[in-house]
């Protein structure tokens, strides 16, 4: 029984050091806001007074007061036990301090004894900014995120504490479960579980503590596989509890683009109590680094990452169960296997995982260190290998993680400040330690980005090892740069501020004339801490390089234009970048975007906004990632390339199929050519050798005018259309005319399923669906002359049927969706 179950809890800000124990509170005025456990005090405030009032609320610079009033229920003893307290603890049971805590991230629980009628529980949350006053010693470096160098030794996130992150207010409260039960009931603690593949056979060795009365041994259940476990007393009513169990022909756990990803139910019985241990799976998991490298195989299967940096579905609440889930499938459908849990957030619930076990999503999991010179102090140290166990024991035996780094950028930062390189005993040494004896089947890294280990490179240097690579990005390099770049594997890149749909900018920001200048517009624009620069700067930057069009003085005159440019630029910075890396000789083999969603409305660096709706880059990236994909490029005096992707389990035997326009809109070239593409298999093709003959129509010869408009890709197999590209040659700087000839037609193909059929006569770049209450499919895409698509939409609001309009980035006028004739 769990005498908070239902508890009513309350909270109030009260000035540093004003209120130290639970007497004082009687003489605060408030306001006392509902509160909502687990949750954070920006969450009470927004289900009080609003979005608005929430993000306004400098949390940090007040002492916070959790409170709630627990009948006595029974002789106890009791076990208060805390998932998490951010960031500084004090917990009063009645007028007694129990407990204490300093850490964020590490689990914390008390015995109390059983008292009479009803007890008040109280915590404080000591205001951070006072406890930064408190000098420390300074750290080797000086992290270039924050001003608060005090902030790495402190236990706790930098969302809402570095500028980066714009308007998000800082986590306090209690943001993970509390409880309070009976102690006699048995209780676990000190979860471990690892698993191996022997022979094709799945073994699970679980090693658990049970707290709690005597009880018969316990039984194990590992899917329809169990065994009785043996039982070590440990005194004090504590018993350690072993199991070993053997699945013969285990079936292995994939990332979803390779292969399906089976789990096993885990449970133990203990007496009349059955308790669930979360679902584990069997793989394993392998890294090369030996040509300087990461390639990561999944089941001796090389697997080439893509995805993006996770972020806080609800950075307010810290909750979100719902949009967590349908963000991972977002994830799932658009054929991106692994999303980063950056070293500057926090870490996710055991829902989060549970999910990406499920659906085949690898996750790579930072330690959250950031960019800070993590203290040598042994008393640190001691909390960081706390705070490590405590996330990897309930994970242990979890498939879906696959890699633990010991920060983000806590090598580099160091580095980009021309230190030398020097030994970090809490990424070389601790935490690598505590990887190895808890989760042996996972990839450690240092941290990210990071060199390979034993070289003289450089925690800068993209060619090897783990980068950040942003020469596209921030750096404002051209696309070109990733062919020369010679990046291995990006944990981070691509960071742009991406501008979500018009819709969404009306309303939120009232007018599209906002964007650019605006400063509630600006505030969510992310910029680094410091700089005389932020990331709209760099999208307008390739606005100008790649379409010759100066952003500023198209924003003054037609900000949906504006806009409508931006994004496209973004898609093409993307194109270039993801299509050179998912290549099978590009030497790439992982690329996470910085970042997949929102914090909140505006610019941001997400790929889905803060609802989480996909944004245009979104588009590109998902047809550049799907199991099944073609990419095209040109290759300079080697023309159009084409190359063929077939990660999945299954073989494609079909037929490869290439259509070629000339700039009249007259189809050149149609020819066909069966086609096998085996399982986790990958093939690639000239242009000129398909066709049979030299049409130089990339234009690089320059003989003569350009004479071809764009080129069509089809893989078809079994089933129908695999994967399909269209390549639009002579550059993204494209005249812009009057009409192209756009058309778009709704059709219900069965009961509330909708499609749009939006077609064209000229060349389209870059067309667009903005429908109401109706996500599409697929989007920013180009069409040939004469093409069409078939574009299946998503209802998200009460519209009955699907309205909108259909635009090209190369015309003037605008296709209205009509409903489809029957």
């Amino acid at each position: 029984m769990d005498l908070l179950d239902g508890a009513r809890w309350r909270c109030v800000a009260t000035e540093p050091g004003s209120v130290t124990d639970p007497s004082g509170l009687a003489c605060v005025p408030g306001p006392w806001y509902p509160a909502q456990v687990p949750g954070t005090a920006a969450g009470a405030i927004r289900a009080a007074d609003g979005v608005a009032a929430a993000r306004a609320v400098q949390t940090d610079a007040v002492d916070w007061w959790f409170v709630t009033d627990v009948s006595g229920g029974g002789p106890g003893p009791w076990r208060l036990e805390f998932d998490g307290l951010a960031s500084l603890a004090e917990v009063w049971a009645g007028d007694d301090l129990v407990l204490s805590s300093e850490s964020m991230f590490v689990r914390a629980s008390v015995d109390v004894d059983s008292r009479p009628g009803t007890v008040t529980l109280a915590i404080r949350f000591p205001s951070l900014d006072a406890a930064l006053r408190s000098r420390r010693p300074r750290g080797r470096w000086r992290s270039s995120l924050v001003s608060a160098q005090g902030l790495r030794w402190m236990r706790t996130s930098l969302l809402g504490r570095a500028p980066v992150f714009g308007g998000v207010p800082a986590p306090v409260g209690p943001w993970r479960p509390v409880r309070l039960h009976d102690r006699t009931a048995p209780v676990l603690s000190d979860r471990h579980v690892v698993t191996t593949v022997q022979d094709g056979t799945g073994v699970l060795e679980l090693a658990v503590r049970v707290h709690g009365s005597a009880c018969p041994p316990p039984v194990v259940r590992l899917g329809d596989v169990s065994a009785e476990a043996t039982v070590v007393e440990t005194g004090s009513g504590v018993q350690d509890v072993r199991a070993h169990l053997r699945i013969p022909d285990a079936r292995l756990w994939w990332p979803h683009t390779h292969g399906v990803p089976v789990t096993y139910p885990l449970s133990i019985t203990l007496g009349e109590h059955v308790v669930d241990l979360g679902a584990v799976g069997f793989r394993t998991v392998s890294v090369a680094r030996g040509d300087g490298g990461f390639r990561l195989a999944v089941n001796g299967v090389d697997v080439y990452c893509r995805g993006a940096v996770w972020t806080p579905v609800d950075p307010i609440g810290l909750g979100g169960r719902d949009q967590t889930r349908e963000t991972l499938e977002r994830v799932v459908e658009a054929g991106l296997n692994m999303v980063r849990v950056p070293g500057t957030m926090l870490y996710e619930d055991t829902a989060f995982w549970d999910d990406c076990a499920e659906l085949g999503v690898l996750v790579w999991q930072d330690a959250m260190l950031s960019t800070f010179d993590p203290p040598d102090d042994q008393p640190f140290l001691e909390l960081l290998t706390a705070e490590i166990e405590a996330v990897l024991r309930p994970l242990s035996g979890n498939p879906a993680l696959a890699v633990f780094s010991g920060g983000s950028e806590t090598e580099q930062q160091p580095a980009m400040l021309g230190l030398p390189a020097a030994h970090i005993p809490a990424v070389h040494d601790v935490i690598p330690a505590v990887v190895a004896r808890t989760a042996p089947g996972v990839a450690a890294v240092s941290s990210s980005p990071s060199p390979p280990p034993g070289g003289d490179a450089l925690a800068t240097h993209v060619g090897t090892g783990v980068a950040h690579y942003f020469g596209v990005g921030g750096y404002r390099l051209p696309p070109s740069d990733v062919r020369q770049a010679g990046v291995r594997f990006a944990a981070e890149c691509l960071a742009f501020s991406i501008p979500p749909s018009d819709a969404t900018i009306e309303t939120e920001f009232g007018s599209l004339a906002a964007a650019g200048h605006h400063p509630r517009w600006k505030a969510a624009v992310p910029r680094d801490n410091g700089a005389s620069w932020d990331f709209e700067d760099i999208r307008d930057h390739y606005v100008r390089t790649l379409f010759g069009e100066e952003p500023s003085t198209v924003r003054w005159c037609d900000p949906e234009r504006y806009l409508a440019l931006g994004r496209a630029a973004v898609c093409e910075a993307f194109a270039a970048a993801l299509g050179y890396w998912r290549r099978p000789d590009s030497g790439c083999d992982g690329a996470l975007v910085l970042a997949l969603r929102d914090l909140e409305p505006g610019a941001g660096w997400g790929l889905l906004d803060s609802d989480g709706r996909p944004k245009a880059p979104w588009f590109v990236m998902r047809r550049l990632s799907r199991p099944v994909a073609v990419l095209l490029g040109e290759d300079g005096m080697d023309g159009l390339r084409i190359d063929a992707i077939n990660d999945s389990a299954r073989a494609i035997v079909g037929e490869l199929r290439v259509q070629v326009h000339t700039r009249t809109g007259s189809r050149a070239f149609d020819v066909a050519e069966p086609v096998t593409l085996a399982a986790h298999a990958a093939r690639r093709w000239s242009l000129d050798v398909l066709l049979g003959r030299f049409t130089d129509a990339t234009h690089v010869h320059r003989f003569g005018v350009r004479g071809y408009e764009s080129v069509t890709v089809t893989l078809s197999g079994e089933d129908g259309v695999a994967a399909e590209a269209v390549h639009l040659f002579g550059g993204p700087a494209r005249a812009l005319e009057r009409t192209v000839g756009l058309t778009a037609a709704a059709r219900e193909t069965a009961p509330g399923d909708w499609v749009v059929d939006v077609a064209t006569d000229g060349a389209a770049q870059y067309v667009h669906l903005e429908l109401g209450g109706f996500e599409p499919a697929d989007s920013w895409f180009h069409l040939p002359p004469g093409g069409t698509r078939i574009v299946p939409v998503r209802r998200t609001g009460t519209a009955e049927s699907v309205t909108g309009q259909v635009r090209a980035l190369n015309s003037v006028s605008v296709a209205p969706v009509a409903r489809a004739s029957t």
